[in-house]
């Protein structure tokens, strides 16, 4: 017996195809594209911005092509509170949020999900690039494209009534699948970069929201060698955009080291400054397997024993994967990495893998 379906539709290539092959495969599906800008823009700029109009249309039009309902929920109230306004708040407390994450687990599998069941529904698909395997969140098939790590902060309850039809394909493999099928975004850029700020200049954006603040760029020693316009506008392990006024003596780039939001203060150094083998991280969640330790609830009480097997951590949407151990603390966890890694910043997630499946997340406080 088929199961009712609610397929989110971004209006993109990745949810059109995910929707299709869950109706071929005989299931009840409804379309639904999320309308997250109160006031959307016509068009879209190449690859950049989402819910503009054309997005919306795109995603009807798919629906059309596969023969299923279709609807727009209005989640601008939603969106905005919960992912726009969380974004500047984490920048103007010297942290750096991932706004997709926060996104999914918000949104899209709080905020939608909940309406879903709700609405008698069993479960809600996307477009995500991901592989669940009995309820367990594992990567794709096509390791460039994998988002597991942006879904690493659901539940297992949220996971229990998740499809994601692609993980088992790649981008290639979808795009080819979608003109086959008629439907018109089978060529469609991806969306990219932070989907509400269409024209990728963050830090304008954060400008505008928290205004311009002169405050010192320093070295490690303390030592002024710049000023800016406001801390919110830096993240650690940036190194383009500083407006350093006194170049380093070796003639090396700097990279920002620190960001001090009370004093307004950014911190700059060397690369080799920014190296980092020990993390503490706070809100851990474990969403994977029962079993080799964990328990039922999710909570860090029933997180695993400790860091034996192939574990690895993430600490960024497509970062690089590190050979890892962690032991709980009080209320968090701290992940030992076996080579040292650079640009970790306080507000990003720490996803922790066995293999390939997803055994938690937890978010990054501060690393040494």
């Amino acid at each position: 017996m088929g199961l009712r379906v609610l397929a989110a539709m971004s209006g993109g290539v990745d949810s059109a195809v995910a929707a299709a092959r869950i109706a071929e495969a005989g299931h009840d599906v409804t379309g639904v594209h999320l309308a997250l800008s109160a006031n959307p823009q016509s068009h879209r700029t190449g690859a950049r911005g989402c819910c503009t109009v054309e997005d919306s249309r795109d995603a009807r039009r798919a629906a059309d092509v596969i023969g299923i309902p279709f609807y727009i929920w209005d989640m601008a109230e939603r969106f905005q509170r919960d992912v726009i306004e969380d974004f500047v708040a984490e920048y103007a407390a010297g942290r750096t949020p991932n706004p997709c994450l926060r996104c999914n687990e918000k949104i899209k599998f709080a905020a939608v999900l909940d309406r879903a069941l709700a609405l008698g529904f069993d479960a809600v698909a996307t477009g995500h690039h991901a592989r669940l395997v009995d309820g367990v969140l594992s990567r794709s098939a096509d390791q460039g494209k994998d988002q597991s790590y942006v879904l690493g902060v659901l539940t297992r309850e949220q996971l229990g009534h998740a499809i994601f039809p692609l993980g088992d394909s790649t981008k290639a493999e979808v795009r080819e699948e979608a003109a086959r099928r008629g439907l018109t975004v089978a060529d469609k850029p991806d969306s990219h970069d932070i989907c509400f700020i269409a024209d990728g200049d963050t830090r304008g954006f954060l400008t505008k929201r928290l205004g311009a603040a002169e405050g010192p760029i320093v070295d490690q020693s303390g030592d002024v060698v710049g000023s800016h316009q406001g801390a919110h506008g830096f993240t650690v392990g940036q190194r383009k955009g500083l407006h350093i006024d006194r170049p380093a003596a070796d003639g090396r780039p700097r990279y920002v080291l620190s960001i001090e939001p009370v004093s307004n203060t950014v911190t700059v150094g060397p690369r080799s400054a920014l190296e980092v083998t020990s993390i503490t991280c706070g809100r851990p969640l474990w969403n994977g397997p029962v079993g080799d330790g964990l328990g039922d609830s999710g909570s860090v009480s029933d997180g695993p024993a400790g860091g034996s097997g192939d574990l690895t951590v993430q600490l960024r949407a497509h970062g690089e994967v590190y050979p890892c151990r962690f032991e709980e603390t009080e209320g968090g966890l701290r992940i030992e990495i076996d080579r040292p890694a650079t640009g970790v910043a306080a507000g990003q997630a720490a996803v922790l893998y066995s293999g390939a499946t997803v055994i938690g997340s937890a978010t990054i406080v501060s690393a040494a």
